[in-house]
């Protein structure tokens, strides 16, 4: 699964694989910077999860550098 979501006006590109999702920040300055995330049962994560998720990954982000 390929998809793209905006959460405050940030697009992340979301790929599923095994279990574990990988979102790679589209408008963020470090090309290819993102982060990833998994469940142990392999079941799918709720778009409300992945939404708070993805916030409090660009609460930790320095605006000077763009990375945790």
């Amino acid at each position: 699964m390929v998809e793209t979501v905006t959460v405050d006006g940030e697009r992340f590109e979301v790929r599923r694989w095994a279990g574990t999702y990988h979102l790679t920040w589209l408008t963020g300055p470090n090309p290819g910077y993102g982060f990833s995330i998994g469940s142990n049962t392999g079941a799918d994560l709720d778009a409300r999860f992945l939404e708070a998720e993805i916030r409090g990954f660009l609460a930790q982000i320095d605006p000077e550098t763009g990375h945790l």
